[in-house]
This record gives C-alpha cells, structure tokens and sequence, in this order.
C-alpha cells in the first residue's frame, strides 16, 4: 500500500464483506497523487465512511470520556465562495435527524460536525452536503493543502480566460467609441465587430463566469437569495440583451462591460482567495509542525534505529530526535541532553534546556545535539493535537457580531434586487437605452461579501497571531469580550507565583515529620494542585504505603479521606480544624501567618502537622501587572491563601494589598467577587492555575488558564497561556483591541461602501465595468486589512 489511509481502507472493504469490489472493477484506480479528489465519492457509494478504520483519522468521540454516542468529524469543504455557502451548509446539515452541532469557518473552509450515531451516519451527513452541490473531505494537512492549489489553480484560469476576452473585446469596441464621436464605420464592419465580440465574450461568461451561475441556480433551487444570484443576474442579463442586439442588429452591446466586469471581479475574488489561505496559514501552521517519519529504535537500549511512520507509533516506543529535527510526540528524555525551539507551542522564542527526566512537546524543534525520548501521548492526545483542536473549535464558533454581519448581508441581497428593479423601471421611463447598463449596475456594485468578510477574516488573523504570542484562544467570544475587558483578576498560586512550592518546614504536632508527610502524600495521591505535587514528593521512601478511603476533595479548602477507619483531613488550617473544632496551639500560630502558604494535616483527634511552604513570582509578574495597568484596566488579586501570603504576593507584584487583594476565600466567595464586579458593570478577566479555580472561570466573561494547570481548569477557560510569560497576556489584550479596531473599521467601510456606491449605480453614474472593480476591490480591501494583524502577531 502507497500509504496507511489506503491499507485502512482496502483492510475495511474486505472486512465488510465487499471485496467483490476487485472483481467487478473495469480498471484500477489512479494513484491518491492523480485522483485523491475522487477518493471520497468512491468511498461514499461503499459506505465505508461509517467504518471505524475509515474514521479514525478524523473522527473523535465527545461528551464524558468519549463514552457516549455522539461523535465529531473535522471535514474540509469544497465549492465555498462566501459567506452565503457557509450558511447554507450550516443550515442545511443542521435540519438533518441526529445532527447536533455544526461549525463552517470561512476563513479556513474547514467544518466541525456532530452527530448521535444511533440516529444518522456519517455518510449521510456526507451524502447531503454533495445534494446541494458541495464536497466534503476529511480533513488533514495534505488534504486542505491539496484542496486548497486546487482552487488557486482554478480561480488563476478562470481570471486567464476572462481577461484574454477583456483584452480582445476592448480591441474590437475602441474603433465603435471612436465612430460614435466623429468618425466612420460602416454597418458591416460594425455588425463584425459585434459578432467578433460575441464569441470572444462566450467563454468569458460560460467558463470563467460559470461559478456565478451555479452558485445562483442551487440558490434559487433552495428558495433563497445568495451573494451570487445578483451577479448572475447582471452578466446574464447584460450578455442576452447584447447577443439578441448582435443578432438582429438592433440596440447596444455591453460585451466589453460584460467581460471587463467578469475579470475585475475574478481578480479580485483570486487576491482574496490568496489573502485567505495566507490568513489560515497561521492556524495550519500547528497541525504541519509534526513530521511525517521518526527514527524509532528496533530495541532499548541500543543503537539501531529504523524509520517509520509518526502514525505507528505507539507508547513505551524510544525514539531518537537528531539536531534540527521535529519531536514527533508528547515524551520523557531518557538519554542526552539538548535544547529545542517551542516557539510554536508557547510564544516563546528562547530554546529551553532539557535533561533525562524532562518533558518534551510534539512539534517542538531539536535544536541542540541527539536526544533519546520515551513516547508517553501519541496522536490525538499529545498537546500539539489538543492545541489545533481548540484552535478549531474557536474557529468555528460564531460570535455575536459575526451573527449579526451573516444577518444583515442575507437581507441585504433581498433587498437589493428590488433596488434594482425599482431602478431598472424608472430608467425604462427615463431612458430606455441606458436602463440595462444602469439595472447591472446596480446589481453588482453593492458587496455584501465585504459585509460578511469583514468579521470572521480578522477574527481568524487575529487568533493566528495570539496563538505567536503564547496565547491560545479557545473559544469564539474570547477576542471579541477580551477587547472590552476593563479588569484583570488573578489567582495567586500557579499565576502571579511559579507554582514551583518548596517544602520550608514541616511542624509535627503529633508524631514524627516522616509519619506525617507519609500520610499527606497517600491524601494527595492523583491531586493535580502544585502543592499536591509537592507533599507527595516529600514523602519519605521505604515505608510501607498508606492506603486511604472514600477520598474526596474539597473545592479551595483541602482533601479528606478515611486511614485505618479514621477521618483525615488536609489542607487550610480552618478546614482541618473544623473536623476536630480543636484550635492550634499559641506558639504555632505565629509561625502559620508568617507570610509562607501554611498546610495543616490532622484527623478526628487533633492536629497532627502543619508543612510552611514557599512560592516565588514568576519573572515578569510585576512587569505584567505594570502593562495591563497602562492599558487601563485595574489588576485585582483574588485567592484562598492566607492574608500575609496574599499580601507579600501583592506588594510584590504592584497591586494594591489594601483595595484590591482578597485572601483566605473560599471558591464561593470568588465567584461571589466576580459576580459583584459584573453587577457593577465591569467586564471581568478571570487569570487562574487548578481544579478549585474552574467554577470562577467559569463565572468571568473571559476565563484565562495556565498551561500547566489542571485539565479541568483549561476546559472551563476561553483562552490559554502556552507559556510561562504572562507578559502575554497584556500584549495579547492589546492585539483582541487592535483586531476588533480592524473589525470596526472593516465593518464601517463595508457599510459606508454599499451606503454610496449602489445611490450612485442607480443614478446611472457607476458603469458595469466600473462596478466590477469596487465589488471586488471592496472584499479585498477588508481581506488585505485583516492581515495586518499578522504582522503585530510576529512582533514581541
């Protein structure tokens, strides 16, 4: 087999009982490089898009563990050409049985679909989007790359074809122009001109202006209005008067109107189909970091390595990454020591040293000497896979000025034709020879492609260049609220602090240190708290293993199990206290609130320990909370540690300890916080790291996580810090403003745009040709605007 996709599937035609297939074949097929387009039809009639094998590679299951019924597919569309086409798919798909979820980005043309197995298949789903004359792929890299020289290759022919014809049509209508203001020709030699015009003008209108008719057929068939339909109308309309004016010699002809129009609008629909795909290169540019070959090692330890597929790679595999080659997936440095380049997974241009022991990411860079790494995530768990999946879903997702843009350009067609009606009738009245040039006019000047441009271009551009920046935007809304946020809240440990606690001291109250950190480790067993991290690190080795009971945890106060049928607990010392209501003792009491995160341990007796810990702030923590200050918005620290400890972290970093810092709340109290400053008109970034800050970042209108938090804390957030600089932050709040500045202004010009231009066509001062060029000139301009962001997003 040529590759792995094509042994999946000849492997699920035999198992499905279909190899009969071989037999009543006419001819082999082509090989994927010549005919890969044709690929998925041929699979669609076998139905082998519903077998497992098939859909592995782009399907996933969703809901709790993936344990339910309901799955996800990532397709690429073929045939979309606006806005228009994307709510079509959506709303077509959205009416089918068993369907739950679908998300078309225009930008990237890709489509997230979901859909409860025991009511539809995915070959429907497939089957309904070619009904109304689209292709569906599924997606990978190779695929949108394929798809995507197909449609350039395809737009620069039709705009070859339409501009050849402009050129010939121009030659042949100077000399009429001529003849009109004093010179002479006959009726003849005009009549030839005419004739010579009309077959140059043909191709032009069936070949390069086809898209225009197909478009507006399928939407007419569907009982609506598209973008395309009153292109079509126009050109049709302005070709037929001008071949029945040829043929029986009577009337003008607009054949040179015709084609001008037809190219300029080609040309610049093909600059912005390249702007387009340049704007999606920065959210592809993840799914390309993973190389296609490893070099994995046949045994371990040894020297001999073999090359194979990043695909067949499995866990425990030892795999050796050489200097200047891609890490081809999430694992543990078990030989060497190197540096690799994670900029494209963090923001963060500095290589970052790593030893046997450490982590190494998928899609980073080798950039030192030959490293030996133990695989431990392969595809679609490691974290460059969970990177493109929420870039996708942010992608997809619609916020609420790209809804209302959709709206108004979907009425905007409707009512545009009557415009142009109206306009047609009253220069019938008028002048009846200028009323057909004046009706397309007004037909394709107006631009509700920009309309609906304006948005989800610069959203796209926007969310590449945050992801540059270290900051990964996963949910539709969050560059859109961010831009408005006015303050910025942050947990203390793990975001204004390394997370990285030291063990100072540890206290025994009742029996010895090595007892107690024993038992802390067995209740902080499988806890993803940095501080849980620690205490178990801390545990002596040697001693037997403490098993504990019906343990739970305990939102921002501790964890609680049950030891040898008694109750322990750990965590705030109010909390541990409270299972015993005995208080500390008075010498003790000073050394908790000395400033250092204080951990008490103790069980239905009394106390038993209390660890003092040690956090430090992160590097460019003040320098963070200067800048977002700058930027004008109020910076607030809201945590469940102690008030000396939340204090030295304030003073420290520039917040205020008195006004705007909060200690020893609990998970209700912060969200009681947060509720209180939107009730108040604010909008709220919420900055936290850990299992107890989900409900808050839940309850802000933008929710930031910490890559090295928990999971559950990143699954709540709309967007993600990559990195470990938060100067990130700031800067990625001041591009969310720049990128909804761009917004802004992309939407102004649409709309001052069509407010002047159709007036203007419809009192005849704008000519076809003339049309043409602002229609397609004005979807360019919002295109090649949009991309300026990607320049602000490579800048540090």
């Amino acid at each position: 087999m040529c590759c792995a996709g094509c042994a999946a599937v000849a492997q699920a035609i035999v198992d499905n009982g279909l190899a009969e297939y071989y037999t009543h074949r006419g001819a082999l097929p082509e090989s994927p490089a010549n005919s890969s387009a044709a690929l998925p039809e041929a699979l669609a009639k076998l139905g082998l898009f519903d077998h497992p094998d098939v859909q592995k590679t782009f399907v996933r299951a969703v809901g709790v563990a993936g344990a339910g019924q309901e799955r996800e597919a990532a397709l690429i569309l073929e045939g979309i050409t606006c806005s228009a086409c994307i709510w079509l798919n959506e709303t077509h798909l959205r009416k089918l049985r068993g369907v739950t979820a679908v998300d078309v980005n225009y930008a990237t043309r890709r489509a997230r679909v979901r859909w409860d197995m025991r009511e539809t298949q995915l070959s429907t789903i497939l089957k309904a989007i070619a009904d109304i004359g689209y292709r569906a792929h599924p997606y990978d890299v190779g695929r949108s790359e394929e798809v995507a020289q197909r449609e350039r290759k395809t737009a620069l022919w039709r705009v070859f074809v339409a501009g050849f014809g402009m050129m010939q049509v121009m030659m042949y209508a100077i000399p009429g122009y001529l003849a009109e203001v004093g010179g002479d020709m006959s009726f003849d030699i005009a009549q030839l001109m005419r004739w010579s015009s009309l077959v140059l003008t043909t191709p032009v209108v069936l070949y390069s202006a086809a898209p225009f008719f197909r478009n507006a057929w399928r939407d007419l068939k569907l009982r609506r209005v598209g973008m395309d339909v009153p292109v079509a109308i126009g050109v049709g309309a302005a070709f037929a008067a001008s071949a029945w004016a040829t043929v029986s010699g009577v009337g003008e002809v607009y054949f040179d109107s015709v084609t001008m129009f037809v190219f300029f609008l080609l040309t610049g629909r093909y600059f912005e189909l390249m702007a387009r795909q340049r704007a999606a290169r920065g959210v592809e540019a993840v799914a390309l970091a993973i190389p296609a070959l490893a070099n994995r090692y046949r045994t371990w330890p040894a020297t001999a390595v073999d090359a194979c597929a990043v695909a067949d790679l499995h866990i425990d595999d030892v795999v050796l990454v050489r200097p200047g080659e891609v890490v081809p997936a999430d694992g543990t440095v078990i030989d060497g020591e190197t540096q690799v380049d994670e900029s494209l997974l963090t923001g963060e241009s500095r290589p970052v040293l790593k030893r046997v022991g450490d982590t190494l990411v998928g899609g980073s860079v080798n950039v030192a000497s030959h490293v030996s790494m133990r695989i431990t995530l392969v595809g679609e768990n490691t974290r460059l896979a969970t990177i493109a999946r929420l870039m996708e879903r942010a992608s997809s997702e619609k916020p609420q000025i790209v809804v209302l843009a959709d709206r108004i350009a979907g009425h905007f067609v409707g009512v545009l034709l009557i415009m142009a009606v109206i306009t047609a009738g009253v220069w019938w009245w008028i002048e009846p020879s200028q009323m057909l040039g004046v009706f397309v006019a007004v037909l394709v000047v107006s631009c509700p492609c920009a309309l609906s441009l304006a948005t989800p271009t610069a959203l796209t551009v926007g969310t590449g260049a945050l992801a540059a920046r270290g900051l990964l935007v996963t949910r539709g809304h969050a560059i859109e609220t961010l831009a408005r946020a006015d303050r910025v809240v942050f947990d203390k440990t793990g975001t204004l602090t390394e997370g990285q606690f030291s063990l100072l001291q540890v206290i025994p109250l009742r029996g010895t240190a090595d007892d107690a950190c024993r038992v802390a480790a067995a209740l902080e067993h499988g806890s993803e708290h940095p501080i849980g991290r620690l205490l178990r690190q801390g545990a002596a080795a040697g001693h037997p293993e403490v098993v504990v009971d019906e343990s739970r945890v305990v939102a921002g106060a501790g964890i609680e199990g049950c030891i040898d049928g008694r109750r322990w607990r750990i965590g705030s010392p109010d909390f541990v206290g409270a299972l015993h209501g005995q208080p500390l003792a008075a010498e003790i009491v000073p050394q908790v609130g000395a400033g250092e995160t204080a951990i008490a341990l103790g069980d239905e007796d009394g106390w038993h320990a209390i660890f003092l810990l040690g956090d430090t702030l992160r590097a460019d923590a003040r320098t963070a909370i200067h800048s977002l200050n700058d930027a004008g918005l109020a910076t607030f620290l809201l945590s469940g540690d102690a008030a000396p400890a939340v204090q030295r972290v304030a003073i420290g970093v520039g917040i205020d300890p008195q006004k705007a810092a909060w200690s020893a709340r609990s998970p209700e109290q912060k969200h009681e916080v947060i509720k209180a400053m939107q009730a108040e008109g604010h909008v709220v970034v919420m900055v936290g790291d850990g299992i107890n800050d989900a409900p808050v970042l839940a309850q802000a209108q933008v929710s930031v996580a910490m890559a090295g938090g928990a999971d559950l804390a990143r699954s709540h957030a709309d967007v993600v810090l990559l990195g470990e600089r938060l100067m990130a932050l700031p800067e990625g709040i001041v591009l969310a403003r720049r990128t909804m500045r761009i917004v802004r202004q992309n939407l102004y010009w649409s709309a001052l745009y069509n407010a002047s231009a159709v007036p203007l066509a419809m009192v005849g001062w704008v000519t076809p040709w003339m049309a043409g060029i602002g229609m397609a000139g004005s979807s360019l301009l919002v295109v090649l605007n949009a991309l300026r962001l990607q320049a602000h997003g490579k800048q540090r």
